[in-house]
């Protein structure tokens, strides 16, 4: 009979990324279920009551509680599941010689341990991030806000209060940002260099941050902004001040902007800034925008075309000569959104039918019968209670795994995102999957998104895709471009 237990923490917060990171370590274990830790926020207790691990213990924990709920084939093994699990908790506090013996539980607690700070990274629940913000921004800090479920009425306040006080507000889910040659969030090991980049999207500053290292460029800076501060509501805020300091910076050159399209108003008034400044610029609104370019800028519609720009040449290209051509269906199944939408912008301006959920300009929503199917695994109904599938693949394995099993599908487009943040091994996870299911008549394609020196190793990741008999590629425009070209679409 299925056992279920559940354990309240009492005000104990821990970042979201570390939680799931450790639930899926419990679930892992042989006679669980299903394992779920989480602060109890509403949205959280719903998503482990739809996961059948939330008890009455946990029904009745406060949001700055947190909850260890998880279900095992006996009461035995949720036991000793449990007992693994608060071991986990524990083991930060166990810490060995080197180790500060105390770290500040609050922002306030932070400032005056170091004085001399001047940014905070707030990843917390949704529920709980525009307080902490708040407080952050009261201190002088500017904030990296990795967490998302932000309200949007939220977001515009913490903008406007920072733009008050001459501070970067970036997010809320702000991703990835490179300050000073440092990395933070997801990031990826890059050179500096001269090339500045604004960015609406995590894995676009990605993108186009490690075309421009392999291509022999560098980054002076990398501003992340949060999805959705070009929205009208948000009206471009920190994509305005991320422009006005990247002008002044006497390092920076030239000025990568990066977003999905935006609202008419907000893009004419960004592009207003922009032709005010003495630098060149080139202007990525994925899929492309009607607004007159000034002068000083070019406009793309991939994010290698940005990268091209940047470096005033052209990045390397992979042929896609030698790949079967058969004339079924596209699976993409890819961890980046911005990349999902990358591939849909190439296969839509080559008239291909596209149905995704989510969809670009020129595509449809929810899938439809006889469409190259393009899936953002990272939206919001794949992660819910789950890690990103940048952290934990095995969301993207399911999904794999059914595609290589099926007859309508010919051709499988993957992308891997390499760097700080993410999974130590993707491509040996993606290696299993297809080991696993065995013979199949798919044509396998991937983009990698990575340097050398990034943790992963970007050949090592290239090897393994290989041998797993992947055509392995580095821009996912031209992932795309060879998966079209295999299902015989003219490109």
């Amino acid at each position: 009979m299925t056992a279920i237990l559940n354990l309240i923490r009492k005000g104990t917060y821990l970042d979201s990324v570390a939680l799931m990171r450790m639930s899926r370590t419990i679930a892992a274990m042989p006679g669980v279920i299903e394992c779920g830790m989480m602060m109890a926020t509403p949205a959280n207790k719903r998503i482990m009551t739809d996961a059948g691990v939330l008890g009455p213990e946990g029904e009745a924990a406060s949001p700055g509680d947190l909850v260890i709920a998880l279900a095992a084939k006996d009461a035995a093994i949720a036991e000793t599941a449990l007992a693994a699990a608060t071991a986990l908790l524990d083991k930060p506090k166990s810490a060995g010689a080197g180790t500060p013996a105390w770290a500040p539980r609050t922002v306030r607690a932070a400032v005056q341990a170091d004085p001399a700070a001047n940014l905070a990274l707030i990843s917390v629940a949704g529920a709980f991030a525009a307080a902490e913000g708040r407080k952050a921004l009261a201190r002088g800090l500017n904030v990296m806000m990795f967490s998302d479920n932000v309200p949007i009425a939220d977001e515009v306040a913490l903008k406007q209060l920072a733009r008050e006080k001459g501070l970067l507000m970036m997010g809320p889910d702000c991703g990835t940002v490179i300050i000073n040659g440092t990395p933070l969030g997801f990031a990826n090991v890059v050179p500096r260099g001269d090339i500045g980049i604004v960015g609406a999207s995590g894995t676009g500053i990605q993108e186009v941050s490690c075309l421009i290292a392999n291509n022999g460029g560098g980054i002076s800076h990398a501003i992340g902004t949060g999805g959705r501060d070009l929205k009208a509501e948000v009206g471009g805020i920190t994509t305005l001040m991320a422009i006005d300091l990247l002008d002044a910076d006497p390092g920076t050159r030239h000025i990568v902007i990066i977003s999905k399209p935006p609202a008419d108003e907000v893009a004419a008034k960004v592009l207003e800034r922009v032709a005010r400044s003495k630098k060149t610029f080139a202007i990525c609104f994925l899929g492309g925008t009607d607004h007159p370019m000034p002068a000083n800028a070019k406009a793309t519609r991939t994010l290698r075309g940005a990268a091209d720009i940047a470096l005033g040449k052209e990045t390397q290209r992979w042929p896609s000569m030698g790949v079967r051509q058969h004339g079924r269906l596209i699976r993409g199944l890819f961890c980046g959104g911005t990349l999902c939408a990358e591939a849909q912008v190439v296969l839509l301006r080559a008239n291909a039918r596209v149905s995704s959920n989510a969809p670009v300009r020129g595509a449809v929503s929810p899938r439809v019968d006889g469409t190259h199917v393009i899936l953002d695994l990272g939206d919001d109904e794949y992660t819910q209670g789950r890690p990103h599938p940048m952290i934990d693949p095995a969301v993207r394995s399911t999904h794999l795994a059914s595609a290589l099993r099926d007859d309508s599908v010919g051709v499988i487009l993957i992308d891997l995102v390499l760097g700080f943040g993410g999974h130590a091994e993707p491509a040996a996870e993606i290696a299993r999957t297809v080991e696993a299911v065995g013979d199949h008549d798919k044509t396998l394609v991937a983009s990698i998104c990575g340097t050398d020196r990034d943790p992963q190793n970007y050949m090592r990741q290239y090897g393994i895709l290989q041998k797993a008999g992947f055509f392995a590629v580095g821009s996912a425009s031209d992932a795309a471009t060879t998966a079209a070209r295999s299902v015989g679409i003219k490109v």
